[in-house]
């Protein structure tokens, strides 16, 4: 039973069938046994976790038409067309005003009027440029056609979201404006997601699916986490007095088995065993187990980035970056989609070289990278066991079979091609080959793609307790809060230096958007204070001169609105009295005004939406 306003986060181990259940809840497979029902008139969006055919329009055509806007504009434009043939009284008209007034409310119902300025912030905040809504919906990657059903499920607004995985293709600003989108649905969820932040944040109720049956906990994930783990305690301390007990109960019987006197009593004992229910052991799944070897000791400039800059093709992705990363650090770096923060990686790491500027490695760096191209990280053409066995170790064979056990692969899986792996086995290949490195500095672009939470947790131990220096990009926003103490923003060609972890970062970027301030704490240390005090305020003199003109055109635009929907609402009334539809002149004439209020109506919503977000950006 799914409540109106429910949000479920459905867990459970890889294989446990989450997909499966989804997809059931969709009406895209039939269970074998039982039955789905949906209330009236509840209404489904599914975003499947693989990649979605999106055909072969534009960006804001695809969204027009899953959410039925395009058929809804169809209609009306025919209905128009055909009142327009008809004379006046004639019993036709009527039907076809009666029609036309039914296909407005479902428009109107639909968020037709105010559908092109959503659609539009929805896109924005999915990370695609304002170019891109008229692009056609094939050029785009596997990834941005995700965004791109994403989008048009935000946009459908259905009763019930089913989303498998919807942050895996985001990066960590989309995924915060999501969250925030979500927030104010008004309808229900169940989603899938191995993003820990993003269950912690949005689910209220957790679905447990594993060994074929779901559990519910009506709390949030971090709640039920703490009660699984305790009623976890709790079992193993019921199996621990069960045992003492039986054991107490066996001896009893042995002692006295022989003895007329305690014949009943042990019977009794014998009678309480045969009665006794075993507790059942909690599963303990396989897991990986990761230690890194000690890393050599460096010089205490790991790596020391100066003016360097990099274009493909004549477009440039950054110029006259510089960057300092000390021996020891955990440095992460963020930015949108298409920042250049794994340009920025392959560089750092040597695989690449920039086109101007100079990196740099301290004394006795041995460098280890894991690029989020797993092509980059494997030789495709080896079997699993000529891929570990050509990384340079000291490791024994028998050694490097029981580690790649506890990294999930055994018997006749050695054999296997790489090219046949999963991406989360090519993924754990490559974390094994870094087991084997002798390094100091991991570089580690989206190291988390491919694993579960429960590997990704076990990596994130072993890499805190990694003597080396880490420089990382992940999208995984818990992971960069346990491991990073400073954060690099790659943003608009420039990056910016914040000290601190992932959470620390959200908030003083924030501050610093909200007062006017330049992003980066570099940058602002560099100003002294009398000059930063000036700079202050002339920011806020501007920012209150540029919100003054803004808030006044706002409020012009809104009284238009108002007075458009006024005059709408006027001319649908009079269409609906027999007095005015036996009159087919005034009625064209009406139909003639409401068609033009229509279009001003939506250019003026346009132009609100443009001032509101130019005034949110300015606050």
């Amino acid at each position: 039973m799914i409540s109106d306003q429910a949000r479920v986060g459905l867990v459970g181990d890889n294989g446990a069938g989450k997909t499966t259940l989804l997809r059931i809840l969709a009406g895209k497979i039939e269970p074998d046994g039982g039955r789905v029902e949906y209330d009236r008139g509840v209404t489904a969006g599914y975003l499947p976790q693989d990649l979605v055919e999106l055909g072969s329009g534009s960006v804001m055509e695809f969204l027009r038409d899953v959410s039925g806007i395009s058929s809804l504009q169809r209609g009306l434009s025919e209905a128009e067309g055909r009142i327009s043939e008809l004379g006046e009284g004639t019993r036709e008209l009527a039907s076809a005003l009666a029609r036309h007034e039914e296909l407005e409310r479902a428009y109107s119902h639909c968020g037709g009027y105010e559908f092109e300025p959503t659609a539009k912030k929805v896109l924005r905040g999915l990370g695609f440029a304002p170019g891109d809504t008229n692009r056609p919906c094939g050029e785009f990657s596997g990834g941005w056609r995700m965004r791109i059903a994403l989008a048009a499920i935000l946009m459908q607004r259905p009763r019930l979201m089913l989303l498998d995985e919807p942050t895996n293709h985001l990066d960590t600003e989309s995924m915060e404006w999501l969250e925030g989108w979500l927030r104010d649905h008004r309808g229900a969820m169940v989603f899938v997601s191995h993003d820990r932040r993003f269950l912690s944040r949005m689910a209220t109720e957790i679905a447990d699916l594993s060994d074929g049956a779901i559990t519910h906990y009506s709390m949030g994930y971090e709640r039920y986490l703490a009660e699984k783990e305790e009623a976890r305690a709790r079992l193993e301390q019921n199996i621990e007095n069960q045992k003492e007990r039986i054991d107490r109960i066996r001896h009893f019987v042995e002692r006295f088995r022989y003895k007329a006197s305690k014949a009943s009593q042990v019977q009794s004992r014998i009678k309480q065993l045969e009665k006794m229910e075993a507790y059942e052991a909690p599963q303990q799944g396989k897991s990986v187990r990761i230690k890194f070897p000690e890393a050599p000791r460096s010089g205490y400039e790991a790596v020391s980035a100066q003016n360097i800059s990099k274009s493909y093709g004549g477009i440039e992705v950054f110029s006259n970056v510089s960057l300092e990363i000390h021996r020891g650090e955990r440095v992460a770096l963020v930015g949108v989609n298409g920042a250049g923060k794994s340009t920025l990686m392959r560089l750092i790491s040597g695989t690449e070289a920039p086109d101007s500027g100079s990196v740099k490695f301290g004394h006795n760096v041995k460098r280890a990278y894991f690029s989020q191209e797993s092509a980059q990280n494997l030789d495709y053409s080896h079997t699993l066991w000529e891929e570990v066995t050509r990384a340079g170790s000291d490791m024994t064979e028998a050694a490097r079979r029981n580690l790649l056990g506890a990294f999930l692969f055994s018997g006749d899986d050695i054999r296997k091609p790489i090219s046949v792996l999963s991406g989360g086995e090519k993924s754990r290949v490559a974390l094994f080959k870094l087991l084997l490195s002798d390094s100091n500095l991991m570089i580690l672009d989206e190291p988390t793609n491919h694993l579960d939470m429960n590997t990704r947790e076990i990596f994130q131990k072993a890499l805190l307790e990694y003597g080396g220096t880490l420089f990382i990009v992940s999208h995984d926003r818990f992971f960069l809060d346990s491991l990073a103490e400073r954060v690099f923003e790659l943003r608009d060609g420039k990056i910016y230096n914040y000290p601190g972890n992932y959470s620390q970062f959200i908030e003083r970027r924030d501050a610093l958007s909200a007062s006017g301030g330049i992003p980066g704490s570099a940058r602002l240390e560099k100003t002294d204070a009398r000059k930063k005090r000036r700079l202050e305020s002339e920011d806020r003199n501007r920012l209150y001169r540029e919100r003054r003109v803004f808030a006044g055109e706002v409020e012009a635009i809104e009284g238009k609105i108002s007075a458009y929907e006024s005059r709408r609402d006027e001319i649908d009334a009079m269409l609906c009295d027999p007095q005015t539809l036996s009159n087919s002149k005034k009625v064209q004439s009406l139909m003639l005004e409401r068609k033009d209020i229509e279009e001003s109506l939506k250019s003026s919503c346009e132009r609100w939406e443009e001032l509101s977000l130019a005034l949110e950006r300015i606050k």
